[in-house]
C-alpha cells in the first residue's frame, strides 16, 4: 500500500532523513522505532505532505504522493494522527468528531462506530477536548482519525505523555484494529509497546534505516536491547 524508496527531506540546510526505504503491506501494522531525533515524525510528515522531500519517492497504491498538497492526501484517506494529538481543544468530543469525518457520507455510521471502540468518549460526548486526560485525548484523536474512514492510517507516537496503564489500553485498540483488518504505520519511541501490536518494524538512526525485522527478532537483537529496551526492561504485554 505505501512505498517509500531513497527518501531525503529536512529543514532548510538541515536534512534529517538520508536516503530511507521501506513499504507497508495492506492490512499490515507496521513500526518504526527511533530515539528523540531521529527523523520519525518527519518522514511522516513527508509522506503527509507537510514536509516536501528533496529526494526520493512516496507511492501509495502505486501512485504517488510526493511533493503533493496536504489535502490531495487527506482526498486519498491517508490520514494522520500527529504527534501531541492535536485536538480542537475548545471544542466538544462530538464536534471533534464531526470534524473528523467532514469528508465521509457516512459521518454518523462511521461516529458511531468509534463510540463503541471508545466507550469513554460517548461520556464524555459534550465535553470539551481539552478538559479530557491524557489517554481520553489519545482516544479521541484516534477515534476522530478512524471516523475518516482511512485507508493507511499514520499514528506519530500514540504512547507519549501517558501512564503505563494508559499505553497498555490505547495499544490494545491499535492491535484491535489490525483484527478489523486497518492498515498502519506506527511511528514510536516506546519500542516495547510498538513490538506488542506490530508485523514488521523498521529502526531509524539519526535520519538512516538500519535495521528491518519481525518483533521477536528485533526484541533478541543485542543492538536493539541496549538502544532501545535497556537492563531490566518490561514488557508492558505481560
Amino acid at each position: 500500500m505505501l512505498r517509500i524508496r531513497n527518501l531525503r527531506c529536512g529543514y532548510g540546510n538541515l536534512e534529517v532523513v538520508h536516503g530511507a526505504s521501506l513499504h507497508v503491506e495492506r492490512g499490515e501494522i507496521v513500526g518504526l522505532i527511533g530515539a528523540n531525533g531521529a527523523g520519525k515524525t518527519s518522514l511522516l510528515n513527508a509522506i503527509m505532505g507537510l514536509l516536501p522531500p528533496r529526494e526520493g519517492s512516496i507511492e501509495l497504491d502505486g501512485v504517488s504522493i510526493a511533493r503533493q498538497p496536504v489535502w490531495h492526501g487527506v482526498a486519498h484517506s491517508l490520514v494522520l494522527v500527529p504527534e501531541g494529538r492535536q485536538l480542537f481543544s475548545a471544542m466538544t468530543v462530538a464536534d471533534n468528531l464531526l470534524m473528523g469525518g467532514y469528508r465521509n457520507p457516512d459521518r454518523d455510521q462511521a461516529i458511531a462506530q468509534a463510540l463503541d471502540r471508545f466507550p469513554r468518549l460517548r461520556e464524555r460526548w459534550r465535553q470539551p477536548a481539552g478538559t479530557l486526560s491524557g489517554g481520553e485525548q489519545q482516544m479521541l484523536a484516534i477515534a476522530r482519525a478512524l471516523v475518516a474512514r482511512p485507508r493507511l492510517l499514520l499514528l506519530d507516537e500514540p504512547s507519549m505523555g501517558l501512564a503505563p496503564l494508559m499505553v497498555k489500553e490505547v495499544f490494545e485498540v491499535i492491535a484491535e484494529l489490525r483484527r478489523k483488518g486497518v492498515t498502519v504505520f506506527l511511528v514510536e519511541q516506546n519500542a516495547m509497546a510498538a513490538f506488542g501490536v506490530t508485523d514488521r518494524v523498521y529502526v531509524l538512526e539519526t535520519g538512516d534505516i538500519v535495521m528491518e525485522g519481525r518483533p521477536d527478532d528485533l526484541l533478541h537483537n543485542p543492538e536493539v536491547k541496549r538502544a532501545y529496551l535497556g537492563k531490566g526492561f518490561r514488557n508492558v504485554w505481560e
